[in-house]
C-alpha cells in the first residue's frame, strides 16, 4: 500500500423506523448523505426489544439495485414472490440483486434477544437493471475468517484478505465488504483498488484512520488512494466496504432505484399490474 486513504468524512447515524416499524440506524441514505455511489443506503439495525423488531419487513418491491443483509445476531427469513425462502442466522449474509422486479419480506424467526445486524444497498449499472432476480445466499460456516499477528479477526464476504477470498462474486461493483474486530491496539491495512468508494462503519467500540477517530455508530468516508490503515487503542468492530462507483444518473422513488423518471414510472406502473 503505496497511498493510504484519509477520511474525509464522518457522520453520526441517525435513529429512524423503516418497515413495519423496525427501529434502525441510517448512515446512506439519510438526509446528511443520500447516496454514495455505488451505495444507496446503509441500515443498521440493533436491540435486545423485541418491540423494536418484531414488525420485521413484510411483503415489499424492488428493482434496479442489489440489496445485501448481514447478520450479527438473531434470525431473520427471507421468502419472495418466486417461491425462493431461507432462514438468516449469525454472521449470515444473503446478497440479492434485484434486477427487473422483486416481491420479498424479511421477518424476525425470534420473539426476544438481540436482533442485530446491517442491510446495504448496491446500485446495478444501467445496462444490468432489468437482469433476472437472483441470490448468493451464504452460510455462516461458508465466510472465511482471518485472523492477524496484529489482533485482529477478519470474516471476508468479499473481496480479499491475505490472499484468502471471500463468497460473494459476480458482482457488478467488484466488492470489498469486510467484518473487522479490532483488539486493543489491533492494526490492519487493506488493499483497496485505486477508484473505488470505500467507507466504513464503527459499531462496536472505536477506530482510527489516518489520525482520525472514529465511534461507535459513526460512518467515515475515505478518500483517494490504494488502502487503508485502521487502527484501535481501545478495541472497535467495523465494516469495511467498497466498489466500483458507476457515475450514471441515479433515479429513486421509496424501493425503485433507475437512471431516469420515465423509467421510474414504468417501474410503479408495473407494480401495480403485477408484472413483477
Amino acid at each position: 500500500m503505496d497511498n493510504p486513504r484519509a477520511v474525509t468524512q464522518t457522520l453520526v447515524s441517525r435513529l429512524t423506523s423503516d418497515g413495519a416499524g423496525v427501529t434502525l440506524r441510517r448512515s446512506i441514505g439519510s438526509q446528511v448523505l443520500s447516496e454514495l455511489d455505488p451505495f444507496l443506503l446503509l441500515d443498521n439495525f440493533g436491540t435486545e426489544n423485541p418491540d423494536d423488531y418484531i414488525a420485521g419487513f413484510p411483503d415489499h418491491p424492488h428493482r434496479g439495485f442489489e440489496t445485501v443483509t448481514y447478520m450479527i445476531k438473531g434470525l431473520m427469513r427471507h421468502r419472495d414472490n418466486t417461491g425462493a425462502e431461507g432462514l438468516l442466522g449469525p454472521g449470515g449474509v444473503q446478497w440479492m440483486t434485484a434486477g427487473r422486479g422483486i416481491i420479498h419480506s424479511e421477518m424476525p424467526e425470534q420473539r426476544e434477544g438481540e436482533m442485530s445486524g446491517f442491510q446495504l444497498w448496491v446500485n446495478l449499472p444501467a445496462a444490468e437493471k432489468m437482469c433476472d432476480p437472483r441470490y448468493q445466499d451464504i452460510d455462516p460456516a461458508d465466510v472465511p475468517l482471518v485472523s492477524t499477528e496484529g489482533g485482529v479477526d477478519i470474516r471476508i464476504i468479499a473481496g480479499s484478505v491475505n490472499g484468502v477470498e471471500g463468497p460473494v462474486n459476480g458482482i457488478a461493483i467488484d466488492p470489498t465488504y469486510l467484518d473487522i474486530a479490532l483488539g486493543k491496539e489491533g492494526v490492519h491495512e487493506q488493499d483497496i483498488p485505486e477508484g473505488h468508494t470505500a467507507f466504513l462503519y464503527v459499531f462496536d467500540g472505536q477506530a482510527e484512520v489516518a489520525g482520525k477517530s472514529i465511534s461507535t455508530h459513526e460512518l467515515a468516508v475515505l478518500g483517494v488512494g490504494d488502502g487503508v490503515r485502521v487502527s484501535s487503542s481501545k478495541g472497535g468492530r467495523l465494516i469495511l466496504v467498497a466498489g466500483r462507483p458507476f457515475g450514471e444518473p441515479i433515479a429513486r422513488y421509496g424501493p425503485f432505484v433507475m437512471n431516469t423518471k420515465q423509467e421510474i414510472h414504468q417501474a410503479i406502473e408495473d407494480f401495480k399490474n403485477g408484472n413483477f
